[in-house]
């Protein structure tokens, strides 16, 4: 189904709030569609008159009419005809493979609505003149302005019921004139056994909602048909979630459509979901206690050490330890095993410097985006930067009163499934040639913490690592890898 709004723009005669009333329409017009077994078009007239299809619905309970989309195309003069004698006197006009209904809002034709029907399909039996009458008196309402109800559920929530899983009519009253076999067997699970017709839907099942865990107080006006809600109702391990539709005429209500439908698998699932998520968020969170336990431990074991080697070595365990926690923090806050990186990284970053850092000065400068990253790359790329940055205050301003480290994040968007991340870290200290002594030691020799980095850009991260002289002192590591897109 195509709408082109764009087309609004060209019809003079259209006032504020129409064009928003013609969308509802649009986005509800599927159920009379479904009941007249037919394809719907939507007319609108430009400033010269003439009409083009802004909208275009098929049926789901037949075969359409009109294979090929025509939205945008002008009516076949036959057709223009019948759509223009509509909405000029404002009455249904048909014609030889066309009903054309015109649309009125405030008492003003805002366009047409066509019905159109494939050869076969037609009203046969009981339930289809069920719901040719529906359709007709749902067209007829339009006609009058009373259909769409600006009350009308427009919500996103899964599960809205369609005319083929449970369609019932009512009179005024709220007594059931006609019940379709799927709403019939729909409301047996609910354990209501006795027939539908002939009675107040609402006294039928009034034993049902005291009994349901998810009726409130709407649910009398649905099963009543006044007005045009939705709501749920569960009973015997069924739900059904129902929609009125009130039908109109000039003097008042006159009736009612009741649309059904069985939910209860739909329902499971989602809670089965929610379950998932929070259990999830449960474990992350544990999780996340469980490492600060372990940091404590390491914090607690660091004071009774006496050597300065035991002590650097527990601290900076326990700073990894502490990384790792915080990746399980953020996991546990969200719906999803995502990580906005960029709000993780951000108090980390200042965190590494200012805990490596000798009572000295040091300036840290984050630049860019890294965007959001899955649990499984987050976690070691903030260990990689945790290492990289520790490296830089311990080794790069080793001996210095202050100094400055960038981190400069650049997302790349790259074909496929995933993007180019390149991630740059700076220092300004001492850097790592030969004449420098001690400085950046971790890079020229083997030790944990470059181990540590290495293997995570190797393995866990597939990227690369590079380190080079900054122009006019320090060092520059660059870290080039691919991460997951994250929709």
């Amino acid at each position: 189904m195509g709408f082109m709004s764009s087309r609004m723009q060209d019809a003079p005669h259209l006032q504020e709030g129409d064009v928003e009333w013609l969308h509802l329409l649009v986005g509800d017009w599927q159920i009379i569609a479904d009941l007249a077994f037919g394809d719907l078009a939507l007319w609108v007239p430009d400033e010269n008159g003439a009409f083009r299809a802004s909208a275009h619905v098929r049926p789901s309970t037949a075969h359409t009419r009109f294979p090929v989309d025509f939205v945008g195309d002008e009516p076949s003069p036959s057709a223009f005809a019948v759509i223009r004698h509509a909405f000029d006197t404002g009455q249904t006009q048909k014609g030889h493979d066309i009903t054309a209904v015109p649309m009125h809002r405030a008492g003003r034709p805002l366009g047409v609505v066509t019905l159109h029907r494939a050869p076969g399909n037609n009203s046969s039996g009981e339930l289809g003149a069920a719901y040719f009458a529906a359709a007709d008196e749902l067209l007829e309402m339009g006609r009058l302005g009373l259909w769409p109800e600006s009350s009308t559920p427009t919500g996103s929530r899964r599960g809205a019921p369609r005319v083929g899983d449970g369609f019932i009519r009512m009179n005024q009253d709220g007594v059931v004139l006609y019940a379709s076999p799927n709403a019939v067997s729909a409301f047996r699970r609910l354990g209501l056994v006795e027939t539908l017709i002939g009675h107040k839907l609402s006294e039928s099942m009034a034993e049902v909602v005291l009994e349901s865990k998810l009726a409130d107080e709407s649910l009398p006006l649905v099963l009543n048909g006044r007005m045009p809600w939705r709501s749920e109702v569960q009973a015997q391990r069924t739900i059904l979630t129902l929609r009125s539709i009130p039908l109109r005429g000039i003097e008042g209500r006159t009736g009612a459509l009741l649309l059904c439908r069985d939910v209860s698998e739909l329902r499971r699932r989602e809670q089965e979901l929610v379950s998932k998520d929070a259990t999830i968020r449960e474990i992350h969170h544990r999780v996340k206690n469980n490492l600060q336990t372990v940091a404590a431990l390491l914090r607690m074991q660091s004071r009774r050490m006496s050597s300065d080697e035991a002590k650097d070595g527990l601290a900076q365990a326990m700073r990894r330890v502490e990384t790792i926690a915080r990746v399980h923090e953020a996991l546990s806050h969200g719906l999803s095993q995502t990580v906005d990186f960029d709000d993780l990284i951000e108090r980390q970053f200042h965190m590494a410097a200012e805990i490596a850092s000798n009572d000295q000065r040091i300036e840290t400068v984050l630049e860019g985006r890294f965007g959001f990253l899955p649990s499984d790359s987050a976690t070691p790329l903030a260990l990689v930067i945790n290492e990289l940055v520790a490296n830089a205050v311990e080794h790069g301003f080793a001996g210095r009163p202050q100094g400055t480290v960038r981190m400069t994040a650049q997302r790349l968007m790259e074909g496929g499934d995933s993007d180019r991340l390149l991630v740059t870290i700076t220092d300004d200290g001492a850097g790592y040639d030969a004449t420098a002594s001690a400085a950046h030691a971790t890079v020229k020799n083997s030790g944990l913490g470059t181990q540590i980095v290495r293997t995570l850009v190797r393995s866990e991260l597939g990227g690369t690592i590079d380190w080079s002289e900054r122009p006019g002192g320090g060092t520059v590591v660059t870290l080039d890898m691919k991460v997951p897109r994250v929709a």
